[in-house]
C-alpha cells in the first residue's frame, strides 16, 4: 500500500511534528516501467522513512515538472510555479495544524524548483527538507551494490527498476532485461529534451536491476535520512 490508511485518530495519537510528502511525476519510463514510476519510487522511499522515524505520511503529488519528456505518449506536466505553490500550500496547512516540518521525498530529477522552495523556506527558520539528494543517491547505490552511477543511470535504469522490482514487481514488464541505453554526454538536455538522446525513453541499464538491490537501496536511504532529520529539528 503506497498511500497511508491512517485515520485522524491514528495521527492524533502519533502527534508527529514532521510530515513526509512524496513528489513523483507522470512521465514515460520506456516500455518496461509505468508512467507512474517516479511516484511509486518516491512513495516507497517516503513510506519507509515514515515507518522508521514515525512521521506523518502524506499522499503523493503525482504530476510535476516533466517537460523534458514532451513528445512521449502519456507524459503530463505542470509548471514549476504550480508545483512550488502546491508545496508551499501543503507546508502552510501543516504548520497551521501544528506540524512545523515538511520532508519532500523527490522521485523525479526534473523537479529542480523544489530545491529553491526548500532553500527559501529555511531562510528564517528550518522547516523543510529535500531528500534524497544526489549525494544520497550516490551513497545508497554504493551501499546497495548497484553497478551504475547517478549519471549513467539517469532514467528508467538499474536503480528505479530495482526499487519497483522490490516494492511493486507487478508494474515491471519483463523486457527490462533488454532495455539498456546509455548516453554519457547529455549537455544539451535542457534544449533537446529526452527525445534528443533516446528513442526508447531509457537512459540507463535496467538489465542490472534486482529486487535485492531495491530492498538494499531502501535500507540505505533510511540510514542516510537519519542525519538529515536530526539537522532539520536540531534547533527546536
Amino acid at each position: 500500500m503506497f498511500i497511508s490508511t491512517a485515520t485522524s485518530r491514528d495521527e492524533a495519537e502519533r502527534a508527529a511534528t514532521v510530515a513526509v510528502l512524496p513528489v513523483g511525476s507522470f512521465e514515460q519510463h520506456g516500455e518496461h516501467l509505468p508512467l507512474s514510476t517516479d511516484t511509486l519510487v518516491g512513495s516507497a522511499i517516503a513510506r519507509r522513512l515514515a515507518a522508521d522515524f514515525d512521521l506523518l505520511l502524506l499522499p503523493p503529488v503525482t504530476i510535476s515538472c516533466s517537460h523534458e519528456h514532451a513528445g512521449f505518449a502519456g507524459s503530463v506536466s505542470i509548471s514549476s510555479a504550480t508545483l512550488s505553490a502546491v508545496v508551499r500550500d501543503v507546508a502552510n496547512s501543516l504548520s497551521t495544524a501544528g506540524v512545523p516540518y515538511l520532508v519532500l521525498v523527490n522521485g523525479h530529477g526534473g523537479n529542480y524548483a523544489l530545491s529553491n522552495v526548500v532553500q527559501e523556506s529555511n531562510v528564517t527558520k528550518r522547516s523543510m527538507l529535500l531528500f534524497p539528494r544526489s549525494e544520497d543517491w550516490r551513497e545508497a547505490r554504493i551501499a546497495a551494490g548497484v553497478a551504475t552511477d547517478n549519471h549513467e543511470d539517469m532514467h528508467g535504469g538499474e536503480a528505479e527498476t530495482s526499487i519497483l522490482l522490490a516494492q511493486a514487481p507487478e508494474t515491471v514488464r519483463h523486457d527490462y532485461t533488454t532495455a539498456d541505453h546509455t548516453v554519457p554526454d547529455r549537455r544539451y538536455l535542457l534544449t533537446a529534451g529526452m527525445a534528443g538522446y533516446t528513442s526508447s525513453g531509457i537512459i540507463g541499464r535496467p538489465s542490472l536491476a534486482s529486487a535485492e538491490k531495491g530492498h538494499a537501496l531502501l535500507d540505505a536511504f533510511s540510514a542516510l535520512f537519519k542525519g538529515h532529520l536530526e539537522l532539520l529539528v536540531a534547533h527546536r
